[in-house]
């Protein structure tokens, strides 16, 4: 890392023209940045990753080796993306159909989490602090603190931010065993209370 050059990239990745990078970043073995893309401050892209074209990657965001950020794939601040997890961004595809035009964008919110070789369907929003189990295959919306397993992934409980699992109490509110912070569960989504972390 330079004076002039405020993040790190590995010599063997490529980085094209017309890409931002936050201070403090660091793009490891084998990785490649399509042009066009945003990556915040501080983030962390492990081996083997690509990201782009067009995409725009939040701060503080961690994507483990193996992992494609493709076109329509937005991942807002402190993302975690487990190893050889999958996006998508095409809903049918067909070698000998170019359906670039029907890209379905995918957001995932502030805080989530992705486990390992999970596989996220195009065109659904993970909420913010919610937690993907690995091997999940996520086909439909994720709510904020939503812990979602399986295939297709269904909500089996909630995290809290901390990402610590939440044990319901009597009244339906939650308090987190490991940092405090309180819930209560609404119309079938949960609601902060207090968050202490």
């Amino acid at each position: 890392m330079s004076d002039e050059q405020k993040y790190f990239v590995h010599p063997s990745s490529y980085v094209d023209d017309n890409v931002e990078i936050g201070e403090g970043t660091k793009i490891w073995h084998f990785c490649h940045v399509l042009k066009n893309t945003k990556i915040g401050k501080n983030c962390v892209l492990g081996q083997n990753v690509m990201a782009g074209p067009n995409v725009k990657i939040g701060n503080r965001v961690k994507i483990q080796n193996n992992v494609s950020v493709y076109e329509g794939v937005e991942l807002e601040d402190d993302v975690f993306c487990g190893p050889s997890m999958v996006f998508t961004n095409v809903i049918n595809p067909r070698s000998f159909i170019e359906r670039k035009h029907e890209f379905r964008k995918t957001l995932v919110k502030k805080g989530a989490t992705i486990g390992a070789n999970a596989t996220i369907v195009c065109g659904v929003t993970i909420g913010k602090y919610a937690l993907v189990g690995a091997g999940a295959v996520v086909t439909r919306d994720v709510p904020d603190y939503a812990l979602v397993v399986g295939v297709p992934a269904r909500r089996i409980g909630w995290v809290c931010k901390c990402g610590n699992t939440l044990k319901n109490q009597e009244g339906k509110e939650f308090i987190c065993e490991a940092c405090g912070s309180s819930y209560t569960e609404r119309d079938g989504l949960l609601k902060v209370l207090e968050e202490k972390v």
